[in-house]
């Protein structure tokens, strides 16, 4: 083999040698380390230098091989000069490009807060994160700052190479990841770990780590609750049951009392007909009393059921939550979950001895406890309840109400004039305790008497107008002219002449016709 001339040797040496361009990333070897620069060989005649602090202490090794930033060929010294971070920012640059457009997340670190939001180094490129898409909501800012998270690239500067990102999109995927894990543990009948995270007044909803159920209010407790808040609070952890679940709509109903056993379970065994029971008072509606008997089973107590004399009209005028009551349980329906109690069983029933203790016509002494348009109950000295009719007020006065009459409160003498123990009513009369007056009326006031009345009221029907001090006599409409009605008002004086009196039925009528 024949030996190669000088030029030869030259164009070959020439030809061995890299073609490089500043602004070219290439691909250089670590040959030298000193204190302030790296010496890198990327095959050309003479090896570039590298600021040393552009190294982490990982890639400094002499043989490694990295990709570098031709920065220019020759500076003033004449060396060529490299840039490792440059070279890493336009490879990054490119991938997130590339990253921008498929949608995949990236990590990237918040390096500093700004206003309206922080700034985010992602593989060297900084990138802006507003405060909307963080989803760093309550969360400080020591736990935010240099922490790695996943973030979606939303739009890129190619001109200022500048990206803004979101965090949110990352955020959610992570929901769905987890969500998706979750739906594979749950299964029905299983306890399973949650956080209340808002209460309603139907129920409370559970964070089961990504997905949501719904406690129910039904379902809090075997007792009674008026409001979910009674049991559970906002941030508390509990254990749940899964009661039933839908993937396709998302929802998940979830029990808490079905983690005891069911207090009505053997209710038969607990509480007999007839036994005596005492509880306390949680509940007060119009028609009666709830007493817990234990927990999770109550009782009703009907108004009806309260006492064996007394009107009972508002319940919470005789008891308050909280009280401990003694009770006779009448009834046990395990199906309806119902318990009928009473109180006035455990009392003797005064009423089997109503008749022969009041008898018809006899006078007994009571207080007037209340009214009603049509007559006064009285309380009698046995505590039983009788009633006066507004027509057994009076023998000859037309009384329009009971309190025209009487007062609340006041002692009254009265006659018994039936007496009722199967439907528990006592019918008083007041006017009884007095002889009938209407015989010597119809002596006094015999048919065709003329007379001067007062006018004491005018109703369709006719005038009623007053004779004395305690009698009132009816102008039938038809016994006086239409002009004379509509000139009279009450306390007007007429001239009438007695055209009927009525002894049984206690009227008398009159007419303006004379």
């Amino acid at each position: 083999m024949s030996s190669m001339t000088r030029e030869e040797l030259e164009q070959m040496y020439n030809q061995s040698i890299k073609v490089l361009k500043e602004g070219q990333v290439v691909t250089g070897k670590v040959v030298g380390i000193k204190s302030k620069e790296v010496l890198v060989d990327v095959g050309f005649k003479s090896e570039g230098i590298v600021p040393i602090t552009e190294f982490s202490s990982g890639d400094l090794e002499i043989g490694k091989e990295m990709e570098f930033l031709l920065e220019t060929m020759e500076n003033d010294a004449g060396v060529m000069t490299l840039s490792r971070e440059k070279a890493m920012r336009m490879q990054g640059w490119d991938k997130i490009v590339k990253i921008s457009n498929d949608g995949t997340l990236v990590e990237g670190k918040p390096v500093k807060k700004v206003k309206g939001g922080f700034l985010v180094d992602i593989m060297g490129i900084e990138g802006f994160l507003p405060s909307s898409l963080s989803s760093f909501r309550n969360i400080p800012d020591k736990d935010i700052l240099y922490k790695v998270f996943k973030f979606k690239i939303v739009k890129v500067n190619n001109l200022r190479r500048s990206i803004i990102v979101s965090r949110r999109e990352a955020v959610q995927a992570d929901r769905d990841v987890a969500k998706g894990k979750i739906w594979g543990e749950l299964k029905i009948g299983n306890i399973h770990p949650g956080l209340v995270k808002a209460i309603t007044d139907f129920g409370a909803f559970i964070d089961l780590g990504g997905v949501d159920g719904l406690l129910h209010i039904t379902d809090m407790s075997w007792s009674k609750i008026s409001h979910p808040s009674e049991i559970v609070a906002i941030g508390d952890k509990i254990e749940v049951m899964i009661l039933n679940m839908d993937q396709a709509s998302g929802k998940v109903s979830l029990g808490l009392k079905q983690r005891l056993a069911d207090p009505w379970q053997d209710i038969g065994e607990k509480f007999s007909v007839g036994a005596k029971v005492k509880g306390k008072v949680v509940n007060i509606l119009p028609y009666g009393v709830f007493v817990e008997l234990e927990k999770g089973i109550e009782g009703l107590i009907h108004v009806s059921e309260i006492s064996w004399t007394k009107r009972v009209n508002n319940p919470g005028e005789m008891f308050a939550v909280g009280d401990m009551l003694e009770t006779q349980i009448l009834s046990v329906e395990k199906e309806s979950r119902r318990i009928s109690l009473s109180l006035k069983q455990l009392e003797q029933n005064p009423w089997t001895e109503a008749e022969s203790k009041y008898p018809v016509g006899s006078k007994v002494s009571g207080k007037v406890r209340g009214f009603t348009d049509y007559g006064a109950f009285v309380e009698l000295d046995s505590n039983l309840e009788g009633m006066i009719h507004v027509s057994d007020l009076s023998w000859t006065k037309r009384i329009g109400h009971p309190q025209d009459v009487l007062k609340k409160g006041q002692k009254v003498d009265v006659s018994i004039l039936s007496v009722d123990s199967t439907n528990r009513r006592i019918a008083l009369g007041l006017k009884q305790l007095q002889d009938n007056p209407w015989s010597k009326i119809a002596e006094k006031y015999p048919l065709d008497t003329v007379l001067e009345a007062e006018v004491a009221s005018l109703t369709e029907f006719g005038v009623f107008a007053k004779i004395d001090d305690e009698l009132e006599g009816l102008i039938y409409s038809s016994e006086i002219e239409k002009e004379t009605v509509a000139s009279l008002k009450p306390g007007d004086k007429i001239k009438v002449k007695v055209i009927k009196v009525d002894v049984e039925q206690a009227k008398i009528g009159l007419t303006a016709r004379l």
